[in-house]
């Protein structure tokens, strides 16, 4: 037991460690100490100060690690301290095992939990590296990757599946920034590297192929008459008047339309860049809400599918171009009405910017962007609309 006096020094032997059953303390020496629990178990202690605090590090069992190891392990901490160091801080840093990729997308997901758009997104995010990046890094260590190791993980969907293959690629991006930024790794992310050893994809905008914005009106006539069914015509057409997102059509609530202002607001929360986006009505377009409403049979929903719950499938656009025959897709008619509004109005270019809600990119412009010119933009939407729709207005009368 801890006596008075002077300190000792390697007081205990390995015999009365075997023997000592009475619970206590037992100095060894230089604050190492032997302690025997009320339940007989019996563990090393080192009692020394860390940076003018006092602080009592456990060593082990003494079952496991013997005095002579006790007291090695105990000379090693002192002297860390001893040079101003904390012996605890380095003990955990060496028990901090490097992650695996798979190990790694997880805490990554994990922390940046708070901060994805929502819970879908965020699964996506996930399921995205599953699926592609841990069948070939998930038991690689993180700080083990280099860019050959990305490359294969790419170069099999890199022109199958373009757009798939971007987000993989940013996502271990994304993971091997978090695990230098941890302490992991260090020096270059060897997806920076990766585009070097793959083959061109062509334009970036490819899969958003666009009709030509002479043949729209043309469109217009051919979707009227095609066998669809009537709510997804109808949808199809307010995406094109409105130059919207497909997900911003298919998502558009009832809540979200003022038939007196001829205004459809939609939130920020439902918006790529986050900003609500107000988008004036044209006469057709009122017309197409009109007849959706009639079809809506008391849904919120402005389309909504078979149950009237949920909205149509984000996959019926691409079935009803196909069916149609047509290379194209639903997201390619904003370029469609960007280039009209270029060639065929006198507009300034910003108007046709806030028609299609992007970002204006030049700080300049941006910081006299006060107002989201709606009245501007109403003669713009009416003028396309009146476009777009005047070969099927003839072929109707």
């Amino acid at each position: 037991m801890k006596g008075k006096g002077k300190h000792p020094e390697k007081a205990l032997t390995a015999v009365q460690v075997r023997q000592l059953k009475q619970p206590g303390r037992y100095a060894d020496g230089n604050g190492l100490y032997l302690v025997v629990d009320p339940s007989g178990a019996k563990r090393w202690l080192l009692r020394l100060v860390v940076q003018s605090r006092r602080r009592d590090i456990g060593l082990g069992g003494a079952g496991v690690v013997t005095l002579a190891e006790a007291r090695e392990r105990a000379l090693a901490y002192r002297k860390t301290a001893r040079e101003g160091g904390d012996p605890l801080a380095e003990r955990r840093k060496a028990q901090d095992v490097v992650p695996t990729f798979a190990e790694a997308v997880e805490r990554v997901h994990s922390e940046h939990k708070a901060s994805w758009a929502n819970a879908k997104h965020a699964q996506q995010w996930r399921n995205t590296l599953q699926q592609y990046a841990c069948p070939q890094l998930g038991t690689r260590r993180v700080d083990q990757i280099d860019t050959p190791d990305v490359l294969r993980v790419l170069a099999p969907i890199w022109l199958t599946k373009p757009e798939t293959a971007r987000r993989v690629r940013q996502r271990i991006g994304t993971v091997l920034d978090w695990a230098k930024a941890a302490g992991y790794r260090s020096g270059e992310n060897p997806v920076d590297g990766v585009a070097k050893g793959l083959p061109k994809q062509g334009d970036r905008d490819e899969h958003h192929a666009a009709l030509p914005y002479a043949q729209v009106p043309d469109f217009i006539t051919r979707l009227r008459a095609s066998e669809a069914s009537e709510g997804s015509r109808l949808a199809f057409e307010f995406l094109i008047l409105t130059a919207a997102r497909t997900g911003e059509v298919l998502g558009a609530r009832w809540d979200e339309i003022n038939v007196t202002d001829r205004l459809w607001t939609v939130p920020a929360t439902r918006m790529k860049a986050k900003r609500e986006h107000r988008v004036p009505l044209s006469d057709r377009s009122l017309a197409i809400l009109a007849r959706a409403r009639a079809l809506a049979a008391g849904s919120f929903l402005v389309f909504p599918g078979r149950s009237g719950e949920k909205p149509l499938s984000n996959m019926v656009f691409l079935m009803l171009l196909r069916r149609m025959e047509l290379a194209i897709t639903a997201h390619g008619f904003r370029s469609s009405f960007r280039d009209w509004a270029g060639e065929r109005t006198s507009l300034p270019r910003e108007v046709a910017e806030m028609a299609l809600a992007h970002a204006v990119e030049n700080r300049v412009e941006a910081a006299y962007a006060r107002s989201d010119l709606l009245e501007r933009r109403r003669q713009l939407m009416e003028h396309w609309s009146s476009f777009v729709t005047s070969q099927s207005s003839r072929n109707e009368d």
